[in-house]
């Protein structure tokens, strides 16, 4: 892993990948915006304190806040989605990610939470994107393969190429 901690300060690109318009007229698909890569993980843009409750009945036990506190002041922050995810019976991790890129002890922090997780998972940021590379990184440094994570990540309507150079040398050991 010597060549990682050179690669994780890579800006995001893209970062607004699987994101509804104002123009586009919602379908069954884009009305629930959680968008499951797995059978364990789903990710999702910036939640509402109301969308705990819809999270809640889809059997999400873990919530994932991927997004840092005042990167959108109109937003609910970290706090609120915590205290709202603990009334609901829901466990609550905050792993922010900034634009800056991605660290060590962020995939770690992912990984930990993953395997905690008492059922599903949802993970959010603003759009999906970061929830999104982080869980591929994370996956990668657990051993699984590269395509296969690009190839759930795509279903899921999201983009790794931004961290494929990290995920190849992640999966690796590199």
């Amino acid at each position: 892993m010597k060549f990682l901690p050179a690669l994780l300060p890579m800006a995001l690109i893209g970062c607004s990948a699987a994101t509804t318009t104002d123009t586009q007229i919602p379908t069954e698909e884009t009305q629930n915006m959680f968008r499951k890569i797995n059978d364990t993980i789903s990710v999702s843009p910036q939640i509402t304190l109301e969308d705990i409750a819809t999270a809640k009945a889809e059997g999400v036990t873990l919530i994932i806040n991927n997004r840092p506190d005042g990167e959108d002041p109109s937003a609910p922050q970290s706090a609120d989605i915590e205290a709202a995810a603990n009334a609901a019976g829901m466990d609550y991790v905050t792993i922010p990610i900034t634009h800056s890129g991605f660290s060590a002890p962020q995939v770690d922090a992912m990984i930990t939470a993953l395997e905690g997780a008492k059922g599903k998972t949802l993970a959010y940021c603003r759009s999906g994107t970061r929830s999104t590379l982080l869980w591929s990184l994370a996956q990668a440094k657990q051993g699984v393969s590269p395509d296969e994570i690009a190839r759930l990540a795509g279903n899921a309507g999201y983009d790794i190429t931004p961290v494929r150079a990290m995920v190849d040398a992640l999966s690796t050991g590199g």
